[in-house]
């Protein structure tokens, strides 16, 4: 299945009945990972796009298009105090010790790596 949908149950029409056990009839509900997310052993890693000055902090909705998550932000993008307010609001959304969160790539850009160590892909999208 091509379409990926955040979060969402989705049915997939072209999947026939067989008699193989590893096949799905139709009937089946199949659940897809968004784009931002992959799992790892120890985590998950999520894809940010980060917009400092905003004019409130927020984790804008998925809405199962494009690679990144969106969140907004009201701090400065100055000596790191968006990297700063970006955990911050993901350890408050996310219920957890800021130092569970990690930013793996993207310090000085717009487009981020973050490692949410400890969680599961679905827990993350149940809190977002």
């Amino acid at each position: 299945m091509d379409e990926r949908i955040a979060g969402r149950l989705v049915f997939d029409p072209t999947i026939q009945k067989s008699s193989n056990p590893f096949i799905l009839p139709y009937e089946f509900a199949v659940m897809s990972m968004p784009n931002f997310l992959r799992a790892q052993s120890d985590g998950v890693l999520l894809s940010v796009k980060l917009q400092p000055r905003a004019s409130a902090n927020e984790i804008v909705p998925p809405d199962g298009v494009g690679d990144e998550l969106r969140i907004r932000v009201t701090a400065p993008p100055v000596d790191a105090a968006a990297n700063e307010a970006l955990v911050r609001l993901l350890a408050e959304r996310l219920d957890c010790a800021r130092s569970s969160i990690e930013l793996v790539r993207g310090h000085k850009s717009r487009h981020k790596v973050v490692k949410l160590h400890g969680f599961k892909p679905e827990e993350v999208l149940k809190r977002f």
